[in-house]
């Protein structure tokens, strides 16, 4: 096979798909070629070849030349990677384009008219999933927190509180403003520093010691009826291993979690008087 399988998987993830890896890598390789040479080299059977040729030429890997037997000319690599990138950032413009052009049509008002039609249909205990991924975590606490009206209340740990200045803090400034309390029960280490000291401001920040209470996760509480629970060890994992299960069920946060969430902040201790035991 022609390339490495390093290389292959590299172009893989660049969204070429098996037969376009095998042509592209043959094709580079002669620089000039028809489709019968390349389907031989290849082993791409040539009823294939000459449609996935096409589509090469479409994303800009290939130049078809207009002779008999059509030819094809390789792109160079770096020029061939540039269009690509040009072509999903215009592609990308667009897409985003139709997404505010459909939040702001006629259609939306469909479509949350239809949630709405659904929510009625079910219990809030029914509002429930697991989600995996940091990125999907991530995405999904954004929703909560934009949703909060009166309060938040978190239990994290050294990352997960890291992870709240990096990616949330301007959304957590626009709460403290609406005046949502907040407050933010964490295990605390040295990683942290910059978290607190931008976090203080705008959340009532506790430390779990280890001595007054072994907890080592993270959950967290909005309005008192929706909760999110992290299942796997976030200093452990993988970002992409990450699982937390979501649900708004009333019951479980105001009478499971929050009350859950009131033991620890009764047994972490204030900012305040660490800094005086130190």
């Amino acid at each position: 096979m022609i390339g490495s399988p390093e290389l292959m998987d590299a172009l893989k993830s660049i969204g070429l798909n098996l037969y376009e890896r095998k042509l592209w890598v043959a094709l580079l390789a002669k620089g000039t070629a028809t489709a019968g040479e390349l389907s031989s080299i290849t082993n791409v059977p040539r009823s294939r070849t000459y449609d996935v040729l096409q589509s090469l030429a479409e994303k800009g890997f290939v130049v078809i030349q207009a002779s008999k037997p059509l030819k094809y000319v390789a792109v160079p690599p770096e020029e061939a990677l540039e269009r690509v990138k040009k072509r999903l950032e215009e592609k990308l413009k667009e897409t985003i384009e139709r997404i505010e052009k459909l939040k702001e049509s006629k259609i939306m008002e469909e479509l949350k008219s239809l949630y709405r039609q659904g929510l009625k249909l079910i219990s809030p205990e029914e509002i429930t999933g697991a989600l995996k991924g940091k990125y999907s975590v991530l995405q999904h606490l954004d929703s909560m927190l934009k949703g909060a009206t009166s309060s938040v209340k978190i239990v994290t740990t050294p990352t997960g509180l890291n992870e709240l200045f990096e990616n949330h803090i301007s959304l957590l400034k626009k709460l403290k403003e609406k005046g949502v309390d907040i407050k933010i029960a964490a295990k605390i280490d040295k990683r942290c520093a910059d978290a607190i000291k931008a976090l203080s401001g705008i959340a009532e920040i506790r430390s779990i010691t280890e001595d007054e209470l072994p907890l080592s996760g993270k959950f967290l509480v909005v309005d008192g009826n929706e909760l999110m629970l992290g299942l796997s060890d976030p200093e452990a994992v993988h970002s992409t291993q990450d699982i937390v299960f979501w649900s708004k069920s009333e019951h479980a946060a105001k009478n499971i979690l929050e009350p859950l969430f009131n033991l620890v902040w009764e047994k972490a201790k204030p900012l305040e008087t660490l800094k005086k035991e130190k």
